[in-house]
């Protein structure tokens, strides 16, 4: 028979079951429903529930069928009117008969959901068969072997499947290597993983985590309503139905195999510490993808998690706490303290949203890890069991976990890789880089200053010797009654031009008197313009030997003298003429 799918809402009065029993034959299907119990059949379905509670027939119950959909649906008067069962969606465990909770660790329930509770007698019929099948092994008598997996309840899994599960896990003979020597083998490999650079990078160009610390995963908006809901009503239970499942997530508890775990006090801290750790795992994965899974979320929940990469066993949280941090800093893309501390609080968050949360976590695990080819050996390890086992779970027992974690504090100190003293050296550094920074800038201002001075003297200059040149043209342009006068002037001027340079001022002309080179201002030059006689000035100095000795590399000899008449003027002016070119 088939067990159909199956979904449960309830009223303060009443419970609803809604059966979904496509191409079954209506016209014939039993119900029946006493207490706690619940069977509906249709063939070829058959269906069998066991209630968180009890239920009455009482004449106010109701069934009607929709044969589009094909989906029976049933309401059921509550006994006790206003009770609320706590539960509904932990579908897995409604299937489980209540006497099924006394099984032996990991007893597959044959047939539970297929055969009428009457047909099932224990005392004929003894379905809990213990799974070993590696104890008959010669060799484990002389070898020890240590146990992993879900309460610590597996061993001898990699002595036939190493080869799969070495890209799976770090730990080598995970079955010969005792839980001690697992966990100093972590810690050595995660000291030879972290990387300074790395983790610099990322807390000094922290845009992209920023990004990420801002993201809303899935469950702050659930969590946001169950705070305000606990601010209007004290009922803790009813928080639970804020968190839904999908379709497939309900395909999926359908499928998973009935298993009752008979744990004792040891091997039930161990599995509620590792969720933990799977949790904070996720945490960080959801993060850092902003809820869109990759290929690469398989590596990332398996490589933060201790529990599943080096079936490391925990006594404390605040050990969890610090294995979490070390492996972010270490290992993924984002290697920052705040996204530790995020998943940290998020990781609360869950747990204090009771066993739903918990579960819809653990589901979207579980299809990561089914869909990565060797990942999927930590579901059979881990996470299928658990699926199962949190739906039992009481939730006062994770609201008890959320505050044991809750009362727990992390500094960048206990993760023993000096991240502090990382930190200080760089940004002593950092600042010395910033000074330094600063000195070439300022003495680069400087020298450009001076070089903008310099070229600014150099304008003015130019700009003199410009004005001169101006002058000395608008002067050639004078009536022909001036001409003798001017070309008196220019004479000197052409002179003197040809041999200026970084010998003398520019903003200074030279005349040459009696062969002695003299220096003269615009106002004689005027002098001159206007007719009057030149008057000398002294020596130059050091300079005349070497304006002479210019001179003399130009085989330019000029020799003039104050006018004695109109003479001696013209015949200056027959001697210049003379060595001219026709053109000019």
């Amino acid at each position: 028979m088939l067990t159909p799918a199956f979904d449960l809402s309830q009223e303060p009065d009443f419970l609803t079951i809604a059966i979904r029993v496509p191409y079954a034959r209506v016209s014939e299907f039993d119900v029946y429903f006493e207490g706690s119990d619940f069977k509906f059949y249709a063939k070829p379905y058959f269906l069998r529930l066991t209630l968180p509670g009890r239920i009455v027939e009482n004449g106010s119950e109701q069934g009607s069928y929709d044969a589009d959909k094909g989906i029976f649906t049933i309401r059921l008067p509550k006994e006790t009117p206003g009770q609320h069962f706590e539960g509904l969606n932990m579908l897995t465990a409604l299937l489980t008969p209540r006497k099924s909770r006394t099984a032996k660790p990991l007893v597959e329930e044959l047939g539970a959901s297929e055969i009428p509770e009457e047909v099932v007698d224990d005392e004929d019929f003894d379905w809990e068969i213990e799974q070993t099948p590696y104890e008959e092994v010669s060799e484990s008598a002389l070898n020890p072997q240590y146990h992993y997996g879900f309460g610590n309840l597996r061993s001898g899994v990699f002595q036939r499947l190493q080869d799969e599960l070495s890209d799976v896990v770090d730990i080598k003979d995970p079955d010969f290597t005792p839980a001690v020597e697992r966990r100093q083998k972590r810690l050595a490999a995660e000291l030879a993983k972290f990387d300074p650079d790395h983790y610099l990078a990322d807390f000094f160009e922290d845009e992209a985590v920023e990004q990420i610390l801002q993201y809303n995963p899935w469950w702050t908006d659930i969590y946001s309503k169950m705070t305000a809901f606990m601010e209007k009503s004290q009922e803790q239970e009813n928080h639970a139905a804020l968190v839904s499942f999908s379709e497939e997530e309900k395909y999926q508890l359908r499928k998973f195999v009935n298993k009752s775990y008979l744990l004792d006090k040891r091997a039930c801290r161990q599995v509620y510490y590792s969720l933990i750790d799977i949790l904070l795992a996720y945490c960080y994965e959801t993060r850092v993808t902003e809820g869109e899974k990759n290929v690469e979320s398989a590596w990332n929940i398996r490589k933060l998690s201790p529990t599943l990469c080096w079936f490391e066993t925990w006594t404390n949280v605040h050990d969890i706490l610090v294995s979490f941090g070390r492996r972010v800093l270490c290992y993924p893309l984002y290697r920052h303290f705040k996204l530790v501390m995020k998943a940290y609080r998020d990781t609360i968050k869950i747990l204090q949203l009771g066993k739903s949360a918990v579960l819809k976590c653990l589901l979207d695990i579980y299809k990561i890890f089914q869909e990565n080819d060797p990942a999927y050996i930590l579901n059979d390890l881990y996470i299928s069991d658990y699926c199962v086992w949190i739906q039992k779970v009481k939730s006062k027992k994770l609201a008890a976990l959320a505050e044991a974690l809750k009362e727990v504090s992390l500094t960048k100190a206990q993760l023993g890789l000096e991240l502090e003293e990382l930190e200080a050296a760089a940004l002593l550094v950092q600042e010395e880089e910033t000074a330094l920074k600063a000195a070439h800038s300022v003495s680069g201002q400087q020298i450009l200053s001076s070089s903008s001075e310099a070229s600014d003297s150099e304008d003015s200059d130019s700009t003199v010797s410009s004005g001169n040149e101006d002058s000395d043209s608008d002067s050639d342009s004078d009536s022909d009654s001036d001409s003798e006068q001017d070309e008196l002037k220019d004479s000197p001027s052409e002179t003197v031009s040809s041999l200026q340079g970084p010998f003398l001022e520019e903003s200074s002309a030279l005349l040459i008197v009696n062969g002695e080179v003299c220096r003269n201002t615009a106002i004689q030059e005027s002098d001159v313009g206007q007719g009057r006689p030149l008057a000398s000035s002294p020596p130059l100095g050091p300079s005349g030997p070497l304006i002479e000795e210019l001179g003399e590399q130009l085989k330019t000899t000029v020799q003039v003298s104050e006018p004695k008449g109109t003479t001696a003027i013209n015949h200056n002016m027959q001697e210049r003429d003379s060595r001219q070119t026709p053109n000019n």
